[in-house]
């Protein structure tokens, strides 16, 4: 396979993974999962193209930032078919309703939403909504939205690749090894996509994501002993949300 049409492959790949956004046929035969992680902060750029292009028409047609901001934020969700959120709520139930490893685990399995998912979820969309409300110009939400999706996307690879899975199946052991240059890539990509808040902004909310980072990973260590899927659908919550905030810092 061409280099080029190799590389479309691993995008076209974590398209289809990360997102529910409509797909041209792109060859994904030869793409191995492990190794095509490194596009998704690729993704996360799609996804706050989505955002960012629902905010500006409702700017254009005359809303306020808040209902604005709202409408961006169902976008992005439902172009991910809200695939972290869900992480995000299983994740919040599991760690702070289980008694032990094996609890959370089954209890992160449960398909239902519990009192800690439902806070969880309610406080991620809050944050998220009133960080975005108050980015003001749309260009401002665009570089925020693209900086927030574009980096907490990259630090998905090197998160799996740190932490052993939690169970011996299931998505995340599923995925196979994760290699250090395939982890790099995505950071790289992800520090690129965090220039859109300008060079300072950029080096605090590097910093921030760093803090964020290593603090879930431990909990996670403690908490299930290594990661899972939904622990990476609410890291990539926990990284949108650090972001947008230091945007919002940022642009006020």
């Amino acid at each position: 396979m061409p280099p080029l049409q190799k590389l479309l492959g691993d995008i076209a790949l974590c398209l289809v993974f990360f997102t529910r956004l409509p797909l041209p046929h792109f060859e994904t035969k030869d793409s191995v999962f492990a190794r095509a992680i490194w596009a998704a902060p690729v993704i996360g750029l799609a996804v706050a193209l989505v955002g960012g292009v629902v905010y500006a028409l409702a700017v254009l047609l005359g809303l306020a930032a808040g209902p604005a901001a709202a409408l961006a934020l169902a976008a992005t969700m439902a172009a991910t078919g809200c695939l972290p959120e869900d992480g995000l709520s299983d994740t919040a139930d599991g760690f702070g309703g289980g008694k032990d490893r094996e609890k959370k685990l089954q209890i992160m399995r449960d398909s239902r939403i519990g009192s800690y998912g439902a806070c969880a979820l309610a406080f991620s969309i809050l944050l998220r909504w009133s960080a975005i409300s108050e980015l003001g110009s749309s260009i401002a939400v665009l570089c925020g939205l693209i900086a927030a999706h574009a980096a907490s996307q990259a630090l998905l690879p090197a998160f799996m690749q740190m932490l052993p899975p939690a169970r011996t199946d299931g998505l995340s052991a599923g995925v196979g090894e994760i290699s250090s240059d395939t982890a790099l890539a995505a950071a790289a990509l992800g520090a690129l996509a965090l220039l859109a808040l300008g060079l300072s902004g950029a080096i605090a909310a590097a910093l921030c994501l760093g803090i964020v980072f290593f603090l879930f990973r431990s909990l996670c260590l403690s908490q299930i002993g290594g990661q899972t899927g939904d622990t990476t659908g609410a890291l990539q919550q926990a990284g949108e949300i650090t972001v947008l905030l230091v945007a919002s810092a940022i642009f006020i």
